[in-house]
């Protein structure tokens, strides 16, 4: 019997019998702990533990257990203004390879919770295919505390509206490397990286946290691989002591969407992340980024584009794909260089960025009139099957720079013909629920009905009511938001907006803030209170994607040499692990919904996000690990998980800088919706 099974057997046993409980009470009968010890070479002990009470004790119990083992081991407990916080101590007697966890039972039935590990698990995984973590393979899961934006699980009863949740106080300041990545591996070193879940022990929920680092049933190494469960040991010399602070609270909330609201600014107060100290100003990011629009520029074909999908790290080097929105954002840099190009009278950025819109007015579109928004020129691939976020993004784009050039006294009458034909079949395509499929042909059939990028048609659509006072497309963009109240908003279930994976991920969220945001500020009264709502409560939902701490890194993990500091930066999705530089507006909106609603968190949160994605801006002697000046690095692997190249500390062999760029660009362009929207 392995030492993971060996102590699920151990707790199981000490906990039957508790559905009754429903608060934090961690007293003997409650909670169960387990001690596994390895010999180097041979399969682990596990030691299941008593608590036994002490009187007049500066510890408030001794773990023990009936074997004779060589650790002492005590816990204090202290009751805090959040609930009750456990100390554990441990010396060694003898050195010892160690590992430590603990159950602490909720007294809820697992049928009847939804479960919350932050930027990685949200009610169950059941939006991600079965090769992701998800209920589809389990009911109980643990994971190593770096996948997490805060290291933090809860658990949320529907029926009670109460839940439970653990977080660990700690010191991150380091982490070690292993030769293996799954089954029982000893560090090489000291790590402070644990682990934290919950699991079903005969019907009901506990929570389960531990050091040094665990995941069980299976560990997630890479995209839609799911490996064997992995159980890690750190050494104890004779001696030594070390200790560890877990937080158990218990809330109330009326639904999940206040759960989760409720366990963000929970998680943002106890950490309190700070902004990054960083001598890049905003100016200074674009004049570095500006490299791109310079190097990435690609005009050997019929339509002109910035090369910013599937480069090389190493060499940068530019390939044949032009794509308009999603990591492309081709036509959105395009704004970007020739608003900053007149401003800092740069005329390589003003013709690369001209010739990019003439190209595509000239040879950018199908034949019914969409963009042709993603362009492999190599294999002559003009891409039967559109997306309804590309489109979108190539007509916000376009938007901005219709809007710029009328500012400038300059007119483009073909252009706006043409976008007011895009916006007109979308009404066509727009379904009567108000949502939008998310990928479709060029004859209007379906290829993927799932509505879950409907979010970002709602930008252009009220941008085209503003621009061209058609109320139509004011209509269509509440449509749109009425599907998203009624769909992911009013239930919490925020999913498929990116087009690489159909999980619960972090732009959907962010999406449908946005959405909301756009049309809170055409809106006027009690209209504009619910619009901004509606923004707020997506806005947890992607805040909680953000990281609120620092991540520990092994020497010799390029991004720890480095110095990064993941507080700010944002998770992918339950199928993409890693974190990245995705904003764009986001820091406005936060900015905006902390004066709407006196909430300072936002606006300190959002210059957290603004400082730290400055830190790994690639230039002459500070390349970190990009071949070229200005191009902001994507996959971001920050946790055992990596694309298929390098895993934690560097980052994927492939990237999209296109995005990044464009994401920052905007990040440090503040408040363009509203001069858009207010004009």
């Amino acid at each position: 019997m392995n030492a993971i099974v060996k102590r699920f057997v151990c707790c199981a046993v000490a906990l039957s019998g508790i559905a009754a409980l429903g608060a934090v009470n961690y007293s003997p009968e409650y909670v169960s702990a387990s001690l596994a010890l390895k010999v180097p070479g041979n399969p682990a002990e596990v030691y299941s533990l008593g608590m036994q009470k002490l009187a007049d004790n500066y510890f408030d119990y001794e773990l023990v257990s009936e074997e004779k083992i060589p650790v002492n081991i005590y816990q204090k407990v202290e009751k805090t203004e959040n609930g009750e916080q456990i100390t554990v101590f441990l010396t060694a007697l003898e050195d010892v390879y160690f590992h430590y966890g603990q159950l602490v039972k909720t007294g809820f039935r697992h049928d009847d919770c939804q479960f919350y590990l932050p930027g990685f698990w949200y009610r169950r995984n059941l939006r991600s295919p079965e090769e992701a973590p998800s209920f589809h393979t389990s009911d109980s899961w643990v994971v190593r505390e770096d996948r997490l934006s805060s290291p933090l699980t809860a658990i949320f009863n529907e029926k009670s509206g109460r839940s439970m949740s653990v977080i660990r106080l700690a010191v991150y300041d380091t982490d070690a490397l292993t030769t293996h990545k799954e089954g029982e591996v000893i560090l090489s070193g000291n790590t402070s990286i644990g682990y934290t879940g919950f699991e079903n022990v005969g019907g009901v929920s506990c929570l389960s946290f531990g050091f040094p680092y665990q995941e069980a049933p299976k560990t997630y190494i890479r995209k839609l691989t799911l490996a064997p469960a992995v159980e890690a040991f750190q050494k104890l010399a004779k001696g030594e002591s070390i200790s560890f602070v877990w937080e158990l609270r218990e809330e109330k909330s009326t639904d999940f969407s206040q759960f989760v609201q409720q366990t963000w600014e929970y998680c943002y107060d106890t950490y309190r992340p700070q902004p990054v100290e960083t001598s890049y100003s905003a100016d200074k990011m674009k004049e570095v980024m500006s490299n791109f629009f310079v190097e990435s520029y690609v005009s050997d074909y019929a339509t002109k584009y910035f090369s910013g999908e599937g480069i090389l790290t190493a060499t940068c080097e530019n390939g044949p794909v032009a794509e308009v929105g999603f990591v492309g954002r081709t036509l959105l840099n395009a704004f970007n260089a020739l608003e900053y190009g007149e401003a800092k009278q740069r005329t390589d950025l003003i013709h690369n960025a001209n010739s990019i819109f003439d190209s595509y007015l000239e040879n950018g579109f199908s034949g019914s009139g969409f963009f042709n928004e993603r362009v492999d020129f190599h294999r002559g691939d003009f891409g039967e099957v559109h997306s309804i976020r590309r489109q979108s993004e190539g007509i916000y784009a376009l938007f901005h720079y219709l809007q710029y050039e009328k500012e400038k006294g300059r007119k483009h009458p073909e252009w706006e013909k043409r976008i007011k034909s895009m916006l007109d079949m979308f009404l066509n395509i727009q379904n009567e629920d108000g949502s939008f499929p998310r990928k479709f042909k060029d004859d209007f059939s379906i290829v993927d009905k799932s509505g879950g990028s409907t979010p970002s048609a709602t930008l252009p659509l009220v941008m085209g009511y503003k621009y061209f006072k058609d109320k139509r497309y004011l209509e269509s963009a509440k449509r749109t938001v009425d599907y998203l109240e009624k769909e992911l908003i009013s239930k919490a279930d925020y999913f498929s907006s990116t087009l690489d994976a159909n999980c619960e991920d972090k732009e959907a969220s962010l999406y449908a803030s946005t959405a909301a945001y756009y049309l809170a500020l055409v809106s006027k009264g009690t209209e504009k209170e619910h619009y901004t709502a509606l923004a707020k409560k997506a806005a947890y939902f992607a805040l909680s994607w953000y990281y609120t701490w620092d991540v520990p890194f092994a020497p010799g993990q390029m991004l720890g040499d480095l110095g990064l500091k993941t507080r700010g930066w944002g998770n992918v999705s339950v199928e993409n692990n890693h974190i990245d530089v995705f904003v764009f507006e986001f820091a406005s909106i936060l900015d905006w919904l902390s004066e709407e609603y006196n909430e300072p968190r936002f606006s300190q949160f959002a210059e957290v996000i603004s400082t730290s994605m400055r830190q790994l801006l690639p230039y002459e002697g500070h390349l970190c690990g990009i071949a070229k000046t200005g191009f902001y690095p994507e996959v971001v692997q920050h946790t055992n998980w990596d694309y298929g190249r390098n895993g934690k500390g560097f980052y994927n062999d492939i990237f999209a800088p296109g995005w990044t760029v464009a994401s920052l660009w905007e990040l440090f362009s503040p408040g363009r919706a509203e001069h858009f929207l207010k004009k």
